[in-house]
């Protein structure tokens, strides 16, 4: 089969290789899918530059998420049966940006008939984190004012359609006017651009100098020490990751004196902690999938042979939305 492998660690677009490699086989307590979509993430971008917390030996398949269709089981696995659709992390060190994955059978889920292959692909993940991060983490509440920074990108486009989906005025933070269009279709209630506006000043603005109750922060850096001027009392902020590439030095002076609070959402953990809750928002997430209210927003459709690029585009942070890939 054909699979994307990282020999060395460095930018994506250097160091990723499409091989030819065999067929794998599932082990005890795995099945073997045959990709219909992988997603992009930026976990893949990290992984080639040997920056993740996780680091698989060399060489290994990046791609940490997929859709895809049960072809076999492994042994002591009695379901799904073959042909069945599924979507769920990829197992490195072979990941999704391959023909064919391994993956453990208690880590699928079925894919939501709502939604196609690529869309599917693309729910887990960013879904999954949007949902602890704002139920488990934060207890939006309906009626709060919640502000998303990267609101057009993958993980920031999850959180805008689940606070809209729990009641919630949403004010989106982009960069590019592009990018604030796909933020309004998304259904932000209000989409800043970063690069010709002041967030902090327009969140006050339009909370009546409250600010924020809940701030959902992938990129860290400035996103984050800004944030901290514009987030209400008892505010609660999200810190999803650090796209910006600059980890923030909380002043805890501050949060003691405004009295808010900074959550750490690390969702891979709730596979260890507490997988029925993971079961659980994945039987949500399909229902709101089912109704339509929430459908994960894929910009672009590409090729196997595309997903060295992807990955660089990603890691560059030029994309909107998910970039899938499709064997």
């Amino acid at each position: 089969m054909k699979a994307w492998r990282v020999h060395e660690n460095g930018e994506p677009r250097e160091v990723m290789r499409l091989d030819e490699i065999p067929t794998p086989e599932p082990g005890p307590g795995e099945v073997l899918l045959r990709v219909r979509a992988a997603n992009v993430n930026f976990p893949d971008a990290m992984l080639c530059r040997g920056e993740y917390q996780v680091r698989p030996p060399l060489p290994f398949t990046p791609g940490v998420e997929l859709c895809g269709e049960v072809v076999a089981l492994g042994e002591g696995v009695t379901g799904p049966e073959p042909g069945t659709r599924v979507l769920g992390p990829a197992a490195l060190p072979g990941g999704a940006f391959a023909e064919f994955a391994v993956v453990p059978a208690a880590g699928v889920f079925p894919a939501p008939g709502a939604l196609d292959d690529a869309e599917a692909a693309a729910l887990h993940i960013g879904y999954q984190t949007g949902w602890f991060g704002l139920h488990r983490r934060a207890a939006l509440r309906p009626g709060e004012t919640l502000l998303v920074h990267a609101a057009a990108g993958g993980v920031g486009s999850a959180a805008v359609q689940l606070g809209k989906a729990a009641g919630a005025t949403v004010i989106g933070v982009v960069g590019g006017s592009e990018k604030v269009k796909a933020a309004q279709d998304l259904g932000a209630d209000l989409v800043v651009d970063r690069h010709r506006e002041d967030f902090v000043a327009i969140v006050k603005e339009a909370t009546s100098g409250r600010g924020a109750n809940v701030v959902y922060d992938p990129v860290g850096g400035d996103s984050y020490t800004r944030s901290t001027k514009c987030i209400a009392f008892e505010g609660r902020i999200v810190v999803v990751g650090f796209t910006s590439g600059t980890i923030p030095a909380p002043g805890l002076n501050h949060a003691l004196v405004k009295n808010y609070s900074v959550l750490g959402l690390h969702w891979g953990l709730y596979n260890r902690h507490d997988p029925v809750a993971v079961h659980a928002a994945h039987e949500e997430l399909s229902r709101l999938a089912a109704e339509g209210v929430v459908k994960p927003f894929v910009s672009e459709r590409l090729p196997l042979s595309g997903a060295g690029d992807a990955v660089q585009r990603v890691a560059d942070g030029t994309t909107m939305g998910r970039l899938t890939i499709t064997p």
